[in-house]
């Protein structure tokens, strides 16, 4: 009897032990993909492949741009596994620097790869490659069934520009620094010239995929402080520019649509407002309204977002309008026209390190994976955070 007693008591310990998270519970875990490494470790992209696996990429080498060590690496997850593989190459140019990644499963079940390289050292020089395979799925290193470029035409802006130009001066109520202006000049006379209006776009945030299968590739370019689709309606075979999005200062767009299929694209502050720039397009992805601002902060520092399989919005970026320390997520239940909840993935001392360059999907088990880059005084590594939408409702502790 007594031995009865003892065994029903370890089968309840052991059925509390493994009785399973309640679905309304919120979760959250996270984890370097890599110990602190002592070279330049920065902006990666995440994908769910085909079985659940995840895979990630980012950019390591002794700096960015004007080294050209840096190289495009890569790092697996198992589905089912709290551990990351050893980083392994993804994609090296010789000589020449490999920089700003993201990635993309079409819905061929194909891994897509898309980065910068940089021809002269400087971000301007740039041109946009990619690399695709239909295998994507296995241990260690990518094989790649092909690469190319992404070679794109944009016809003439400047008289829009000059537009958003004039607009912009009239509402800043101060003249230009000296640096502003010798950048506006610059800018504006690049404008007219077809192979700068040809070079320097590049990649940051994920390509959205439309209900139509169109593929919108978000570009930047350094060399205006503007933004710009690549638009694929043949699964990637072929690319064409969308009209620019003329903001002086918004860059590194990420796209969301909405039920009524308004585009939404979210960029970066790299000018004067301190604020995340927004603009919309109602034609899928081939022009774009005015680039506005938005109601949360930005410090000249990446962003990025998802919708949800629910319906709602998801978007990570740093929210403050000074440094990099603080990284957030923020709910939006009404596609982008106001954010109701806010929690942080990190929230520190402005010195004690940048974590920045999200990026963010949601796998098919409705977990969020964001992955971003952590600077710490150790040494630099990619943080990935799995969540789900009731952690972000729980909001800080």
């Amino acid at each position: 009897m007594r031995s009865q007693r003892l065994l029903l008591a370890l089968l309840i310990t052991i059925s509390l032990l493994v009785t399973p998270t309640r679905a309304d519970e919120p979760h959250y875990s996270a984890e370097l993909i890599f110990p602190l490494h002592h070279q330049h470790n920065h902006a990666p992209g995440i994908a769910e492949l085909s079985n659940g696996d995840l895979i990630v990429s980012w950019y390591r080498g002794s700096g960015e741009r004007r080294s050209d060590d840096v190289a495009v690496y890569g790092s697996r997850r198992p589905k089912g596994s709290r551990s990351w593989s050893e980083p392994f190459l993804m994609a090296d140019t010789p000589g020449f620097p490999d920089c700003n990644t993201c990635l993309m499963v079409d819905r061929q079940d194909r891994l897509w790869l898309f980065w910068p390289v940089i021809l002269a050292n400087t971000w301007e020089s740039c041109l946009t490659h990619y690399k695709v395979t239909s295998h994507p799925i296995g241990d260690g290193p990518v094989t790649w069934d092909e690469d190319g470029m992404i070679l794109l035409k944009p016809g003439e802006f400047h008289e829009q520009a000059q537009q958003a130009l004039d607009q912009l001066l009239a509402n800043l109520n101060r003249p230009l620094t000296e640096r502003e202006q010798k950048e506006v000049e610059t800018g504006m006379r690049l404008m007219k010239d077809p192979l700068y209006r040809r070079l320097g776009w590049q990649p940051r945030c994920k390509p959205t995929v439309l209900p139509s299968g169109r593929i919108l590739l978000p570009l930047y370019s350094d060399t205006y402080s503007f933004s710009i689709m690549a638009i694929s309606d043949d699964d990637g075979s072929t690319w064409y520019a969308s009209k620019p999005l003329v903001g002086f200062g918004a860059i590194q767009p990420a796209v969301l649509r909405r039920d009524d299929g308004t585009l939404v694209a979210y960029m970066r502050e790299n000018g004067i407002t301190g604020k995340i720039r927004v603009s919309e397009s109602n034609d899928d992805g081939l022009t774009w309204g005015p680039v506005g601002t938005s109601e949360l902060p930005n410090p000249g520092s990446g962003l990025d977002g998802v919708r949800l399989q629910n319906g709602n919005w998801v978007l990570v970026y740093n929210d403050t309008t000074d440094g990099r320390h603080s990284l957030a997520v923020s709910l939006s239940e009404d596609e982008g026209r106001t954010w109701t909840a806010t929690r942080h993935l990190e929230r520190h001392a402005p010195k004690d390190g940048e974590f920045h360059y999200p990026t963010i999907i949601q796998s098919r088990d409705g977990r969020l994976h964001c992955v971003y880059s952590y600077f710490v005084d150790g040494g630099k590594s990619m943080k990935h955070a799995e969540f789900d939408e009731a952690w972000i409702r729980a909001g800080d502790e």
